[in-house]
């Protein structure tokens, strides 16, 4: 065989293997995108919908706001979660709950246990948030002591996290939930709340969460 031949056959040969290359390619591509039409699909028809949370209620166990420009606080709130899909689960990931007041955080994240929560399931999360002398803006503290005065303080409780979605086996990847339940703590007369203790007043709320997933 001449030097030519060889040169055409090693041309051949390369050419070929570029083809081969080129429609192993093309069918991974091609596989991907099938199943990826294939979960749009499925997403489609199933349409999941976020949970659903309520702040059930509050036991206010100490609230001092005494020293200018600061807020002790200590307290127990009770949320809950409902999964509303019929054939969608829910892992929660990485859930912690805080208060805020006027934007402004005013006591330590406290973390909330992973929980998987199947078909129109409920979850209850009963956890204490506190912080010792947490400073707030002048502003803030003033118009805190006045709410405070006047009986009735309106705070935030935020649970910020992640979630994934469970279809079959498939598991999604994890999305950003965001949870804002608007509180209403009362102080004053006890005959708003229930007495638990010496010092610690439940207020059954009830209040429906913002959801944003």
């Amino acid at each position: 065989m001449t030097a030519k031949n060889k040169g055409n056959d090693c041309g051949n040969h390369g050419k070929g293997r570029g083809r081969l290359v080129r429609t192993i390619v093309g069918c991974l591509l091609l596989f991907l995108l099938l199943v990826l039409i294939t979960i749009l699909i499925i997403w489609a028809v199933l349409r999941p919908t976020k949970p659903r949370f309520i702040l059930q209620d509050t036991t206010v166990y100490g609230f001092n706001t005494s020293v200018p420009n600061f807020l002790t606080s200590n307290f127990q709130v009770t949320v809950s979660s409902r999964n509303p899909n019929d054939r969608i689960g829910v892992y929660y990931d990485r859930l912690v709950l805080y208060a805020t007041y006027r934007n402004q955080q005013v006591t330590l994240r406290t973390s909330l246990p992973p929980t998987y929560q199947g078909h129109n399931e409920n979850s209850v999360w009963s956890p204490f948030v506190y912080g010792n002398s947490v400073p707030i803006a002048p502003d803030s503290s003033v118009v805190l002591k006045s709410e405070q005065a006047s009986g009735s303080v309106f705070m935030v409780i935020k649970i910020d996290g992640r979630v994934r979605w469970k279809v079959g086996t498939f598991v999604s990847g994890r999305y950003r939930l965001n949870v804002r339940c608007p509180a209403y703590i009362t102080f004053g007369s006890r005959s708003n709340g229930v007495s638990v203790g010496e010092n610690a007043v439940k207020y059954q709320l009830v209040t429906r969460c913002s959801v944003s997933v």
